[in-house]
This record gives structure tokens, sequence and C-alpha cells, in this order.
């Protein structure tokens, strides 16, 4: 799909533009001009952005949608201005270059991803990604470019599972594309809305060595930086995460006429289950995270004992190991309790997302800047799963986090000052900067 003209793109947006036209003014515009970072561009930009996809209950600016293409577009006009030369790849990945001063070299990759949920905020993903534009036009206009090459991307289909940057990973098969996504589409039909190739995108996987590396900036969604009172976040690392879907297997039986102390009720299990996950997880020492966000009784009647039930449990960590030694204690434990009320437990693994450590040189080179411009700084891991966390299977990664009002994500209460984000973008730009004179 070609990308449209200024005024092609101006036209098509303009109905959309006048329907959104109450969405409330997000960011307040700023006169700053640092390094070359322009805090009122970076404050009309993200307000432009939040205008495509807006309704009352949240930004629907889901991958494939009219308001991701409007968005989609907004942005390429913005990298052509600032002197990129722009493509989508065949994974819906948007991507700008810029050239450096010594074509051998791999690129720089900076970006994030610009699709929201349903009913989401208007900070998730649009920070990191009008930050790295508004960097790397910093470094266009600067007369001194980077002996790397420069690529901004907008990733395709983050929220919905990091389609785009998992695909130049070589992680995303072909039967993927017959997978809804938000929006009632299929993964595929989104995909060749914003241009990728359905019947092509395993062909978008990248070698290992393709980058030089690459570096995400994005709000924290978590409230630690905001709590403490901390101006840049130096990642760590983005925590694995895996999946289980458990059925715990009793008896179904008349509610009214079996005897508490003959009955087989899996629900009782299943809830036994759910509170010895929560507290064995508080009583490891660590920042691991275990959740069950489902669970789903059969038959569901009000007059008969569960004979079965549905439940998922998820299990986050910045070590695999840690993940699997919890795994392992939970599944021992519920195999106990199923035991000792005469039912029976199985868990079945469903999702893999490996922990993606993020590298040292690129925490200190994120840590020294932040210190260089006087900006407060602490390291810290992401809960949050990100498109850093598959482009690590490529090159070495970096991530800064700015603050998160009240640790607020996915809502559209989700915020982030502009001058946060403006703090974040000098960093990410003098980041940038260090990368290129230190990594050949």
């Amino acid at each position: 799909m070609p990308h449209p003209t200024r005024r092609e793109f101006l036209a098509s947006t303009a109905p959309a533009a006048a329907a959104f036209c109450s969405v409330p003014r997000v960011v307040r515009a700023s006169r700053t001009l640092q390094d070359g970072v322009d805090g009122a561009r970076v404050a009309s930009r993200m307000e432009a952005i939040a205008r495509f996809g807006a309704t009352p209950e949240g930004a629907f600016r889901t991958a494939g949608s009219d308001a991701d293409l409007a968005a989609r577009g907004a942005f390429t006009g913005w990298l052509e201005d600032a002197g990129f030369e722009v493509r989508t790849d065949l994974a819906g990945n948007l991507i700008g270059r810029l050239a450096g001063t010594d074509p051998a070299l791999p690129p720089l990759l900076t970006g994030s991803h610009l699709d929201s949920v349903p009913a989401g905020g208007n900070f998730d993903g649009v920070a990191g990604s009008i930050a790295s534009l508004e960097a790397a036009a910093a470094i266009a206009a600067s007369g001194t470019p980077l002996r790397h090459p420069l690529e901004v991307a907008v990733f395709f289909n983050e929220e919905n599972g990091k389609t785009g940057s998992r695909a130049l990973a070589g992680e995303v098969t072909q039967d993927e594309m017959d997978l809804p996504v938000y929006g009632g589409l299929t993964l595929g039909q989104a995909l060749a809305r914003v241009g990728g190739s359905p019947e092509r995108v395993t062909e978008a996987a990248l070698e290992p060595g393709h980058y030089a590396g690459f570096l995400e900036l994005h709000i924290e969604q978590g409230p630690t930086l905001a709590t403490e009172g901390i101006e840049i976040g130096v990642v760590q690392g983005i925590v694995g995460i895996r999946r289980f879907r458990v059925r715990v297997s009793g008896f179904a039986n008349h509610a009214g006429t079996t005897a508490m102390g003959i009955r087989r009720d899996a629900l009782v299990t299943a809830g036994r289950f759910l509170v010895a996950v929560h507290e064995e997880t508080r009583a490891w020492p660590g920042r691991q995270v275990a959740t069950v966000g489902r669970i789903e009784a059969h038959p569901g009647a009000a007059n008969v004992i569960p004979g079965a039930v549905d439940l998922s449990l998820e299990i986050r960590d910045l070590e695999m190991e840690t993940i699997e030694a919890l795994y392992q204690r939970f599944r021992d434990l519920g195999r106990e309790l199923a035991r000792r009320n005469q039912t029976e437990i199985s868990f079945e693994p469903y999702y893999l997302s490996r922990a993606a450590p993020c590298d040292p040189g690129f925490m200190d080179t994120v840590e020294a800047a932040a210190e260089s411009l006087g900006f407060s700084n602490l390291r810290l891991p992401s809960g949050a799963g990100h498109d850093a966390q598959s482009i690590a299977v490529l090159a070495p990664v970096g991530m800064l986090f700015v603050p998160s009002r009240d640790g607020i994500s996915h809502s559209p209460r989700e915020f982030t000052s502009v001058s946060d984000i403006v703090n974040g973008t000098r960093v990410l730009l003098e980041s940038l900067r260090r990368l290129d004179g230190s990594i050949d």
C-alpha cells in the first residue's frame, strides 16, 4: 500500500478530525527548545495522535483500524518533513531512515508504537514514538549526522501480540494471520490494511546483527517513578511471561441433597489454589508477580455443585528460572489441594514470552546521559511487555521510562506530562549520540 500524499492524508482525515473535535486537550504546549528538542512540537504531535480514535470511553486506535491508519499517515508526513526515507515493511512496521556518515555500519534503531488497546489512553506507545521522532529530527536538523544510519520505527500491532517486532525476530508464524485482533479484523486483514503482506510476513525476519542496537522510550505504566519523584527510569530488563490454562475437575451434583462431607467441589479447590498462588508469590523474595485473572465454573448454576473450573495462571519475572520454580511450586500446591478435596487439577502451558535483559552498556549509557543533563534516575525492571523484548533477539537493547501519574495505564486516565516526555526525549537524544560513538 503506497503512502498517501500530504493532500490525500489531510482530505482523508478531515472527517475524523471533525468527529473527534470534542476530544479534551491531553497535553499543555511547552515552548522549550533544548538540545534541538522542541517541547511545543512534542505537545502538538501528542495531541494530534490523541484525536485519532478518540471517544468518550477512551482511545480506540486498534491495529489496522481507520484511526490507526490516520495516525500512521500523520507520522509518515512528520518523518518525511524531517528528511527521512519512509517505507512500510512486510510486517507492517512503518520505518523512517536517515543516512549516517559510515554506510558500512548497521543502523541504530529507536521507536515504539501508535496502536492502542480498546478504550485505552493517549500515552502508551505514543509518547515513545513521538520522542523517537523528535530526537531523530533534532539529529537531522543539527547538521552533525551520526556515524550509524538511524531508523525510527512505528511497530505494527504491539498491543495485540507485538506482531511487527516479533516478525523482525522471526517469531511470527503464517497461521497467526487467521487470529482475531481488536476491532473485528483478523491479524492478516489488519496487516494488509497498513500496507504489510500477510502472505509474506515471515520474510520480514532479520538476521542477528542487522541493527547496532535499539533504544526505546516508554511511559513506565507503573507508579515507582511518580511515587519516588524520579525523572528517568533506566530499565534493567523486560520480564518474561508464562501463562497456563488450569482445569480443576470434581463432580457436579445437586446442591441441596449432597452432604458437605462428600462433595467433590471443583470451585473450592480452585478458590484455595487462587489464594495459595497469591500468598506463595508474596512470600518469595524478589519482584515476581503471579495472577489468576480468569475463572469460570461449570455448569455455572446456583443449585449445582461445580464439577469443573477453568482458570488462568500467569507468572512474570526478570529471571525465567524464577518463573519455572514458581510454576513447579504452584503445580505441587495445586495437586495437594486437589487431593485433599477429592478433585484433580491439570496445567496446560499456552503462552511464553522470554525475559529480555537490557544490555549493561546501554543501561550505563542511559544513566550517564540522564546524569549529564541533571535528571534524577533509577534502575528498575519493566513488568509490561514491549517491542524491545523482541528486538533483543537481534541486537543489544535499552529502554528508558518516564513517569506515569498514579501508575495508571491502558485506561483513559493514563497521563504523563509533556515536560516529562521532553525530559525523556532529551535523554534519548543524548543516549543515541553516545551509543553512536561507542558502538562499531
